[in-house]
Formats: C-alpha cells, structure tokens, sequence
C-alpha cells in the first residue's frame, strides 16, 4: 500500500509530458499548413504574373465583350410563369381530348349511365319512401323502376296514338294552309305571280326526286338510329334498376378508387352533389309538367288541333334548358299557323311567351332554388357544347353536369381551405391578441371567475 501513492504521482507525470508532445506535434503541424498555403498562394501568384507577362493584351481596336447572363435570368418573370402555366395547360388539354375521345367511342353507353343517373335521382325519393313504409329495398326498388317505366311508356304510347288518330286531320290542315298562304301571296304587295310559285313547287318536287338515294340512305340511318335508340333505353333501364338497388354499395367501391388524402373531400362532396342532381331533376319535372299543362291547356282552348300531343313535347323538350322551350313554343306557334291561321298563332304565342316568363322569373327560382342556380351564359354554353359533342342527349345532360361539378367544386374548396387552417399552426403572443374574439360588451371574459354579482373581477395592481 505505501508505494501506490508513488506509482500513481509517476502515472501522472508520463500523462502530462504525452499531453506536452502532442501539443508540441499539433503546434508543429499547423506551421506547416500554414507555410503550405503561403507557397500555395505565392506559387499562384508567380504563375499569374507569368501568365501575364506572357500573354499579349488585345488590342484597342478590338471589341469589348461582356460576361453572358444566366439565361435563366435573361428570360423575364412574366414569360417564366405564363411558360410554366402553358405547359399544365398543354397536358390538361391533352388528357380532356384522350377523354372525349373515350367518350365518343362508347357515347351510347356514357348517354345511357346519364340518363339512368337522372331516372334514378327521379325514383330514389318513392323508394325510400316505401322503405319508410315498411317494404324490403329489393321490393321497393322492383315497384319504384317497374311502375316509372310504366308511365314512361304509357305516355310515349300516348304520344304516338294522338299524333297517328290526328294525322289525316292534321294534313287535310296543311294542305288548306298551304292553299290559303299561296292566296295571300298572290294578294300580298310583294307581287308574287302564280308562276313563281308554280316554279318553287316544282323545284321542291324535282330536289325530292333527284335526292331520293340519298333520302333512302337517311332511312337507313333512321332504323340503325332507332336499334341504337332500343339498345340505349334497355341500357338505361338496368342501370336504373341496380343504381336504385345497390346505389350506396356503388358508391362506397368508387370511393376505394380515389387515393387516400383525397377520400375524406370527395365523400364529402359526393352525397352533396346527388343532392343537386335530385333537387334539379325533380325541379325540372316540376317546372316541365307545369308548362305542359298551361301551354296545353291555352292550345286546346283556341281549338288547335293535337293539343295534347304538343304539351307532351314541349314537357320533353323542357329537360333542354333555353333551347327546349324556344322549339317547342316554335312547333306549337307553326301547328296553329298552318292549321287556324295568323290570329290563333299569335294567341298561341302570347300563351306561349307568357308561360315562359312566369317559369323563367317565378317558377325556376321558387322550385329549384339557389343550390342548383347556374348563370345564364353557362347554361347556353354548356347546352351548345353538350349538343356540339353528342346531339339532344348531350345538351340534355349539360346543364345538370355544370350544376353537379359547380357544387363538387364549391364544397371542395372550402373543405380545402378548412383543411389548411386547421393544419396551419397556431397564433401566439401579440399576433394571437390580435387575432382573439373580442367579447361583446358588459360580457365576462372566458376564464374570468364569477362572484355572483354579475360582474368580474378587477386584475390585481
């Protein structure tokens, strides 16, 4: 034990003097460095001088040439962004024609799922209602879709037997028409001699003639229309059917094909969209069946014949915002021209235009209401489009398709707007006074301890 201390006082003294050599080789290390870099530096010096002195300089006469610019930088903010923007839009446009494309290659299909969709925001409401009323969705479903084709089929059968009963009557009407517009002309100042007419009649039946292959080919095309039409309603009806029946299932898988952070919006925006499309389909029915019966009702009245007929097409024709009304006013004004004259035309005009503003004014805004309100200019332009890229059908379901993408859209951007509050961080110190309720006043701020009296507390001093 006496010589531990001895031993430890010399272990202690190795440790410093090989602390004292490693700080003498660092000492000595970095003095190299530094004579390494000042030789560095002279060595690069000497070379530049050298290369100076060597190299001639230009000459006075020669051009001074300045440093090149990122061109990055040369390229001005403005275009960089509308380069950026032009590019997105480029692919945006290109993915919307692939689309279209798609579209139109499977356009009986694509029209038939539409019309099942606005078929089955008609028929959903009777079959919950019949759920309600204690029935089995399956029994439900098969009532609902059996008795709307039902009704749907009665009136087209309807239609066909009315136009059929009246078409003797309706040319005798014509041909008495044409008989009384040719008296007028011959009487009218425009001076228009039975010759000339003469002439446009026979012109008209020679054009007939010498077209008579190609009208033959327009029949053709009308029966393949009409095997195209069939195929297209019995696509509609199973649709119809099975969206009244596994709707919510439907839904549900498509929902699994939307990505994940995208899910929860688009869940969200669904169930509000099929809220537009149903409050607009049925609006529509509404808003249609009441014109019918009004403008019918005013053509029965004035004794133009095929009255009811014509309410039923200008009910169809009332499922094409704008343009359905003014066709179908249009064939009702020219029926009771050629058939009772100028003054029952007139009338059935007044009655028409009339209709028409009490549904454009009262009607549309009272019935549909403000969640499927579309402005004017998207109406005509979606209608245009929609009957550009796929004829009745497509300006049929344009203007519901512009109410549905207005809703989704709106209900998207304010979900992502709550989504980037609640995720953005929190106000503190002044920003957060700043930004706090300020409490109505004689109101006791939150916190505050109450002592009964109806007043706080005065803070300490």
């Amino acid at each position: 034990m006496s010589r531990l201390p001895g031993w430890l006082g010399r272990l202690g003294a190795e440790l410093t003097q090989i602390g004292a050599r490693l700080e003498e080789r660092r000492a000595e290390g970095a003095r190299r460095d530094d004579a390494d870099a000042v030789a560095v530096e002279t060595s690069s010096s000497t070379l530049s001088t050298v290369a100076a002195e060597q190299v001639p300089a230009p000459p006075a006469y020669a051009p001074t040439i300045a440093a090149r610019p990122d061109p990055v930088a040369a390229i001005p903010w403005g275009m960089r962004v509308a380069a950026e923007a032009g590019w997105r839009l480029l692919v945006l446009a290109g993915t919307l024609w692939v689309l279209m494309r798609v579209i139109s290659a499977v356009q009986l299909v694509v029209l038939a799922f539409v019309a099942a969709l606005l078929v089955t925001a008609m028929l959903q409401p009777t079959v919950v209602r019949l759920k309600r009323l204690g029935l089995p969705r399956g029994l439900a479903t098969v009532v609902t879709a059996v008795l709307g084709f039902v009704v749907m089929g009665l009136v087209g059968w309807f239609v066909v037997w009315q136009v059929m009963d009246n078409l003797d009557t309706l040319s005798e009407k014509v041909r008495d028409g044409i008989d009384e517009l040719k008296r007028w002309l011959l009487d009218s100042p425009f001076h228009v001699t039975e010759s000339q007419i003469n002439d446009i009649a026979k012109n008209l039946s020679d054009t007939i003639g010498t077209n008579t292959e190609e009208i033959t080919s327009a029949g053709l095309q009308g029966v393949t229309v009409m095997v195209e039409v069939l195929t297209g309603i019995l696509l509609a009806m199973f649709s119809t059917l099975f969206l009244l029946h596994d709707g919510k299932r439907i839904w549900q898988w498509v929902l699994k094909l939307v990505p994940a952070q995208a899910r929860p919006g688009v869940a969200g925006a669904g169930p509000r969209a099929w809220r537009t499309l149903t409050a607009y389909v049925r609006g529509t029915v509404i808003v249609a069946l009441i014109d019918a019966i009004f403008i019918g009702l005013g053509i029965y009245f004035l004794d133009v014949p095929m009255a009811v007929p014509l309410a039923v097409f200008i009910f169809l024709f009332a499922f094409i915002p704008l343009v359905g009304a003014v066709i179908s006013g249009a064939l009702a004004v020219v029926v009771a021209l050629v058939t009772q004259g100028v003054f029952t035309a007139l009338m059935v005009l007044i009655v028409v235009l009339a209709v028409q503003q009490i549904e454009g004014h009262i009607l549309q805004p009272f019935i549909l209401g403000r969640a499927v309100r579309v402005h004017p200019l998207a109406v005509v332009l979606s209608v245009a489009a929609g009957g550009m890229i796929a004829g009745i059908g497509g300006a049929v379901v344009a203007v519901p398709l512009v109410a549905v993408t207005n809703t989704a859209v709106g209900y998207l951007r304010a979900y992502g707007q709550e989504i980037a509050l609640r995720h953005s961080p929190q106000p503190h110190g002044a920003t957060a006074v700043s930004v706090a309720p300020t409490p109505a006043p004689g109101a006791r701020p939150a916190g505050t301890p109450d002592d009964g009296s109806g007043t706080r507390d005065e803070p300490p001093k």
